[in-house]
């Protein structure tokens, strides 16, 4: 076997060809769009490089066929509360099912971690943050990836343990059907904010992306900064994301909850953009982008995707969730309100599925599944103590 670090467009263009290779006879793989990936690695426009360094490699058989790839990453600014070493990161594993292939490529990333003083390292992660390629699927391996989520056949866990890496976190995804009626006590919550005058709702508007840029800001600072190692986010980073997200952005599905003008709760969605994605085999240029704009307006999105949902702290327990997501039902379910009883309309979609919830966030988990959801996969991220003398702690409980 043949181990070369990419340095040159050629290499990265095998990088990502790894992945086509491994993955061109399973029916649930959706070939990720090759910008996202290179971009991962463009310092230009990846800013994790302002505080870490990333490198990656490409494994070739002895008939030069390509069988494994594998990144390594240095993070400053990646770490959990309880860390008490140098926490270094590997992703974009890909490889064959061979345990010798599969250490070859651990072992390269293990041994560029250590010379950069890293004790210990995470993976598969992304080299930037948790909301891209983060995790190894474990469960729900048949199901089509959503966009920017790993995806991997099943005998890549025992590749991963066989070498020794250990489980540091479960990721959970819940899903439901979109026409399925919510548990009454959320109708119940609603009933009992909507009584009150102080509460009011909004979808988001692309004409006034600044005022929700704000609101989002407001209540995400509240509600996550400072806890599991998230740090607050700038206004000016949320304005740039939801002008990023504005040309696929469906307004009905982003919701805003206020009590007397100030935001307390945020619901933020978007359609399943893989099942666009799915018809352009990775490539996004100009004709890619017209067909995209094409496939958009013709084709039918059945799914959306929940990226963020939560309400600041003051106002949790208070039913203020059951509320956000009641007043985003009139919408999503065409949910109404006949003589004081709440009924379902017809639906702008068909499925929904969250993003990963930490099972070290009890809390998120528990609102997650009090929505009538049920567990539709499951990815792990793994830690692997370079000092195999050294106790392994699985991630701390959020409290």
């Amino acid at each position: 076997m043949r181990l070369t670090e990419v340095a040159t467009p050629q290499q990265a263009k095998e990088f990502i060809e790894v992945a086509v290779l491994l993955n061109k006879g399973n029916p649930a793989w959706i070939r990720p769009l090759d910008k996202d990936i290179n971009d991962t690695f463009n310092p230009s426009k990846n800013k994790t490089f302002r505080h870490g360094e990333a490198a990656r490699w490409v494994l070739k058989d002895r008939e030069g066929k390509l069988i494994g790839r594998i990144a390594a990453f240095v993070n400053n600014k990646y770490r959990t509360k309880d860390d008490d070493v140098p926490v270094g990161g590997i992703g974009f594993f890909e490889c064959i099912n061979d345990q010798e292939a599969a250490d070859i490529l651990f072992d390269v990333a293990k041994h560029w971690l250590l010379q950069r003083g890293m004790e210990a390292m995470d993976g598969p992660i992304n080299f930037g943050e948790r909301d891209k390629w983060w995790g190894l699927v474990v469960q729900g391996n048949e199901i089509p990836p959503l966009y920017c989520m790993n995806f991997n056949p099943p005998y890549y866990q025992q590749l991963f343990e066989t070498y020794g890496f250990k489980n540091f976190f479960n990721q959970v995804c819940f899903s439901l059907k979109v026409k399925e009626r919510l548990q009454q006590k959320f109708y119940d919550r609603h009933a009992e904010c909507a009584a009150d005058p102080g509460f009011s709702s909004a979808h988001i508007k692309k004409n006034r992306l600044s005022k929700f840029a704000s609101d989002f800001t407001i209540v995400y600072n509240k509600a996550w900064a400072g806890h599991g190692g998230m740090k607050q986010i700038e206004e000016k980073l949320v304005l740039k994301m939801f002008r990023a997200m504005r040309p696929v952005m469906d307004e009905r599905i982003n919701w805003f909850v206020y009590y007397k003008n100030e935001p307390v709760g945020i619901f933020i969605n978007l359609p399943d953009l893989n099942q666009w994605f799915k018809y352009l085999k990775g490539k996004f240029g100009f004709w890619q982008k017209l067909k995209f704009l094409w496939l958009k307006a013709t084709k039918r999105n059945n799914k959306f995707t929940g990226l963020v949902f939560g309400v600041i702290p003051e106002w949790q327990g208070k039913g203020v969730d059951g509320y956000m997501i009641v007043e985003a039902c009139k919408i999503i379910q065409g949910v109404y309100i006949e003589n004081g009883e709440y009924k379902l309309g017809r639906p702008i979609y068909e499925d929904y599925e969250m993003q990963w919830i930490g099972e070290f966030n009890p809390k998120m988990i528990n609102v997650a599944e009090a929505l009538g959801t049920y567990r539709s996969r499951m990815l792990t991220t793994y830690r692997y103590n370079f000092d195999r003398m050294k106790e392994f702690k699985p991630h701390p409980v959020l409290v």
